[in-house]
């Protein structure tokens, strides 16, 4: 297949409605990644301090790596819970984030609106500019950064306490979060691997 071919077949136009979903499709996809809750909940013999700092940063990697979608469930509970007071801040802003992840995080194809190719550039500028009028329209950007804050310090408490061994990855999962790295190919032609530090 040719370059010019190729980039035809990447730009067929496909309806809004389509590019939301399949973006819903991918959101999903990735929801379903989660690692069981009672494994992520483990028990006290798994929870200990590192010995050290740099077995501190390598545990978080390797957590991280393994639990990275329950750790996103848990910041985003956090900073609905922050906003539990204010409904409508709570609707609002959980709709801005929906809107964030269906046609930025997990779009695949190109966004077409009247016929008319919207470039990405387009799109996350009109995403945070609705962004920013949500926060301005109900105001809770204190509470929200409080609950967000206490979601990631959770996911880092978790991360660094929680003893990674018995917990297996994907090889691919591992390239692609790179705990591993990948060489194209060796001496004799096929793919190698270096294991994690």
């Amino acid at each position: 297949m040719t370059s010019a071919a190729a980039a035809t077949y990447t730009t067929i136009p496909i309806s809004a409605i389509d590019v939301i979903f399949r973006s819903t499709q991918n959101l999903s996809a990735s929801l379903s990644r989660c690692r069981p809750w009672s494994e992520f909940l483990a028990t006290v013999s798994a929870l200990d301090l590192p010995p050290s700092l740099s077995a501190a940063s390598v545990r978080f990697r390797r957590n991280a790596a393994y639990f990275s979608p329950n750790y996103a469930v848990v910041v985003t509970a956090c900073a609905a819970v922050s906003l539990i007071t204010t409904p409508i801040a709570l609707i609002l802003l959980g709709f801005v984030l929906f809107l964030w992840l269906i046609l930025h995080f997990f779009r695949e194809d190109p966004l077409l609106v009247g016929g008319h190719h919207v470039s990405d550039w387009a799109v996350i500028a009109g995403l945070a500019m609705l962004s920013i009028l949500a926060l301005y329209i109900t105001g809770p950007l204190h509470n929200l950064s409080i609950g967000i804050i206490a979601g990631l310090l959770i996911a880092v408490v978790h991360g660094v306490l929680r003893n990674p061994e018995g917990l297996f990855l994907d090889e691919n999962d591992a390239v692609s979060t790179g705990l591993i790295a990948s060489h194209s190919t060796n001496r004799s032609g096929g793919a190698s691997f270096t294991p994690p530090v």
